[in-house]
């Protein structure tokens, strides 16, 4: 194929070739261990930064600019080089002890970092996060290209041609792409960065071995410096380049994409990487065969259109995965990479092609593929850099891909010299219009979100927010599309304002408060009714900030008007602020995604305490359907080595870590806050259920146990719950059932509380109610539904100030209002009964608005209506009977 190609088939190394392929072999390894590293070192970095996307395009910058730099370097040095498979066994070795130092090597430099955090803004630590990424990550990637020239060098007297050696190489790759998938939830990020070195080092010492006994290259000739040819024209270089970059763009985008629709973690990188890198592969083996001149006006529009096509199909995609159920997490992966492969196929096998063909065309493919190689990763660098920083945040996600698409078309074209191309070239503009912005959310996710309607989408580097309002009116907050963070459903609206109630209540009395995350907004305005109170909030997401002022106002009563709103990821604001605080109030947040669960580590929680004022009390809010039961271990325990007397609370399915500074107050400090309250407020501050009702949601102390903790740089959370929510651990009842064996019987928990003997039965009797509630939630969990009524009917008969208990009560009551006639009710007197149990009960009131509607009770009706309004005032249907 090239004008090499006769010296290569020599009869002094065709009679060796076996040992050749040894060599392709240790190099196809060497692609392994390279991909590996950058899947494990992008993990490594998401969870430094908390926000994956710049943990991916940091590490894919940092790898394409040292690969260019290191190959363009190689060339030059191989040529000189007499030894070039010596040499590349010593950047194997050197590589793989990097690797092994470099976790302990950021882990000490992290220290220094967050102490320079506090005169840094968000965006001047982030610039010096990804500098000293871009730092680290370079000199490795460096060797790698400076690898890629020298064994180009030790190779080029063999059959083995740039194609076969390039393919085998990606071809490793993909292979070290997926191995994380399978070593991190298993054996987690360390081990796996472990592995992988060890796999390094036996690759470099082959490789040595393999140089001082085999007479190959370095040892039988010295080859030629004319075979080594000046570097292709400069045009060239800079349009491979270029598609380089857009090659990037598009890697970027979708990861930005897919990890949308798809998994729901940050697994979506190594799927990614390994189908793209596989395309790649097969093309650089396969393609350069077919050696006609058609491929070459044929390729850039089988990129660029199978990008446009698989923007098309995104809804397709993403609607397949809602309705998918995976057994396990490595069938959920299998699965979605081969539909992401039917996605992508064609697209990654044009852009294998194109290097052993461009390097035959420019003459010598081993010091042309060299060049090309460097130019084409140093504008993947560049494409990675521009993809996030500059297009993303500017046109979207969906846009960007298409964008790449385009480009690469465009510049795969400039080689070629047909008008016809251009004019068709044309077409594919006209058709990428409509792909400018993202699918509505009821097409991408046809099932859960069927007739609602996109109100707002906020897209920048570091998230994507969506608000969308439902058929019924309510608004829901979605982050990264999947991840549904808040909603106005009345019941959901008192659940979140909970989580600013609880925690002052349970200080003395607060005058300045914390929050870390805002959500909706809707969560701080549980503080609305206490006085004297100085709100402050820290959140990273833009969308989130525009979105609770705006969308979400008014159900969070425009709270956000009451709070000074810092936009910061929480890790740098709490380094950074001198300010302390009474109560921190912690968010719940999605902790199996990469930097979500550093907010759940040792480290954040000792940050979170530093600044607590004497008396300060930090409260961390968990999700329990989010967690299985070992997860939630690791968490209590990392909580309990920061805060030793550390308690829980249960609030439905949420539970609330509670860390004192010093010692814990208990029922004392909530009384006392509520007796500096006039009596109204006094009910607008417990959600008017009252002091003991709250009291009675106490579950027990933290207690001290054996075991891994969540350790920023030693998780274990975002590995486990992945595998866990797809094997089945996430189980709710088994959870629940493990939770209760925590919770200690009346008497041990006045103790802690500080009851007093004479307010023993209101205690007792709300604090039987919480456990009563919490089995008849693990009755209806397991389909006992006769068993389920009778404790939710035993709770309330206990407590029927819990609102989680007589909203379950009503819910029964509904769902049986067709027996009501059966015991002599009639349908309105049964929903009275059913207001009567829970006054605010949504089903119930607009029940009683259409029975007075259309019995003619006008005035009846408006009544409810207005009932109805008052609990939910987005509520489509009142709403519209209003104008």
């Amino acid at each position: 194929m090239s004008h090499a190609q006769p010296s290569r088939l020599s009869s002094e190394t065709t009679s060796k070739a076996s040992w050749w392929w040894v060599v392709a072999f240790l190099y196809c390894l060497s692609g392994l261990t390279s991909l590996g590293y950058e899947v494990l070192w992008a993990r490594m970095l998401s969870m430094q930064f908390g926000v994956s996307i710049f943990g991916v395009v940091l590490t894919v910058a940092a790898f394409m600019i040292g690969l260019g730099l290191g190959s363009l370097a190689g060339v030059k040095w191989a040529k000189r080089c007499n030894k070039p498979l010596t040499l590349f066994a010593i950047l194997e070795i050197a590589i793989a002890l990097y690797a092994l130092l470099l976790p302990n090597l950021l882990q000490s430099l992290g220290g220094w970092m967050e102490g320079v955090a506090a005169q840094l803004s968000l965006v001047q630590w982030y610039l010096l996060q990804g500098t000293e990424a871009l730092c680290l990550l370079v000199v490795p990637a460096f060797a790698m290209g400076v690898g890629f020239a020298l064994v180009l060098k030790v190779v080029e007297r063999t059959p083995l041609l740039l194609g076969k050696l390039y393919g085998l190489n990606t071809l490793g790759g993909a292979v070290g792409a997926l191995f994380p998938l399978w070593s991190l939830p298993i054996l987690g990020w360390i081990v796996s960065v472990r592995i992988i070195a060890m796999l390094g080092l036996a690759v470099g010492g082959a490789a040595f071995v393999l140089s001082r006994f085999m007479p190959i290259g370095d040892r039988t000739h010295q080859p030629r410096a004319e075979n080594w040819q000046p570097r292709p024209p400069l045009t060239a270089l800079i349009i491979y380049a270029g598609i380089g970059a857009g090659s990037i763009m598009l890697e970027i985008g979708w990861v930005r994409l897919y990890g949308m629709i798809m998994l729901r973690t940050e697994y979506v990188l190594g799927v990614i990487l390994a189908v793209f890198l596989l395309g790649i592969a097969l093309g650089s083996m396969l393609l350069p065969r077919i050696h006609k001149r058609w491929m070459s006006v044929f390729m850039p529009f089988v990129a660029g259109g199978g990008v446009l096509l698989s923007l098309y199909l995104l809804p397709v995609a993403s609607a397949w995965v809602e309705r998918s159920q995976f057994q396990s997490l490595f069938g959920a992966l299998w699965s979605q990479a081969l539909m992401l492969g039917i996605f992508t196929l064609p697209i990654t096998l044009a852009l294998g092609a194109w290097l052993p063909l461009l390097a035959d065309r420019f003459g010598n493919s081993e010091s042309s593929g060299a060049w090309l190689y460097g130019a084409n990763c140093l504008g993947g660098g560049v494409g990675a850099a521009v993809a996030c920083l500059v297009v993303i945040p500017m046109f979207g996600g969906v846009a960007a891909v298409a964008l790449a698409g385009l480009a690469i078309t465009a510049l795969g074209l400039v080689w070629v010299k047909s008008r016809s191309a251009w004019l068709a070239f044309a077409v594919m503009l006209m058709l990428a219009w409509p792909l400018r912005n993202m699918p509505p959310v009821h097409d991408l996710l046809p099932q859960v979100e069927t007739n609602s309607r996109d109100l707002y989408l906020y897209e920048d580097a570091i998230s994507l927010t969506h608000v969308v309002r439902q058929q019924d009116g309510q608004r829901i907050l979605l982050s990264d599309l999947q991840r549904m963070d808040a909603s106005t459903e009345p019941s959901a609206v008192e659940i979140q304002k909970d989580q600013a109630r609880l925690a002052l209540l349970l200080h003395p009395a607060p005058h300045q408060v914390l929050f870390l995350g805002i959500g909706t907004g809707i969560s701080m305005a549980g503080s609305q009714p206490f006085p004297d109170l100085h709100r402050s909030a820290v959140e990273i997401s833009q969308g989130a900030i525009y979105a609770a002022g705006k969308w979400f106002a008014p159900v969070n009563g425009y709270i956000m008007d009451q709070v000074q709103i810092q936009r910061d990821d929480a890790r740098h604001f709490l380094n950074t602020t001198q300010q302390n605080y009474d109560v921190i109030v912690g968010d719940l947040f999605h902790p199996d995604l990469a930097g979500m669960g550093s907010l759940l580590s040792v480290q954040q929680f000792q940050r979170a305490r530093s600044h607590l004022k004497a008396d300060g009390v930090f409260v961390q809010w968990l999700a329990l359907n989010q967690f299985d039961i070992q997860s939630l271990k690791v968490v209590l325990r990392s909580f309990h080595r920061v805060f030793p007397d550390a308690q829980m609370f249960m609030d439905g399915m949420h539970l609330a870590l509670v860390g004192p500074k010093q010692g814990f107050l208990g029922a004392n400090a909530m009384l006392g806050n509520l007796h500096r309250m006039a009596t109204q407020e006094q009910d607008q501050a417990t959600g008017d259920e009252g002091a003991w009702t709250w009291l009675g949601r106490y579950w027990g102390p933290i207690a001290a146990s054996a075991g891994p903790v969540q350790d920023e740089w030693v998780p274990f959370i975002e590995f486990n719950l992945p595998r866990a929510r797809y094997d089945g651990s996430v189980d709710l009842a088994a959870l629940l059932s493990w939770m209760l064996k925590q919770h200690p019987d009346a008497d041990t928990a006045m103790k802690i509380l500080g009851v007093s003997a004479e307010d023993k039965s209101k205690f007792g009797r709300a604090y039987v109610a919480t456990e009563l509630m919490a089995r008849g939630w693990i009755a209806s969990i397991q389909g006992d539904a006769e068993n389920a009524g009778e404790l939710t009917w035993l709770a309330q008969q206990a407590n029927p100030r819990d609102r989680w208990i007589a909203n379950a009560l009503a819910d029964n009551m509904l769902q049986s209002l067709a027996q009501a006639g059966q015991h002599g009710l009639s349908e309105r007197e049964a929903l009275l009964r059913i207001l009567k149990v829970s006054p605010e009960y949504v089903g119930a009131l607009r029940a009683l608005w259409r029975l007075e509607q259309s019995a003619g009770n006008t005035q009846q009706a408006e009544h409810y209506r207005l009932r109805l309004l008052a609990v939910s005032p987005l509520d489509a249907d009142a709403s519209q009977s209003l104008l």
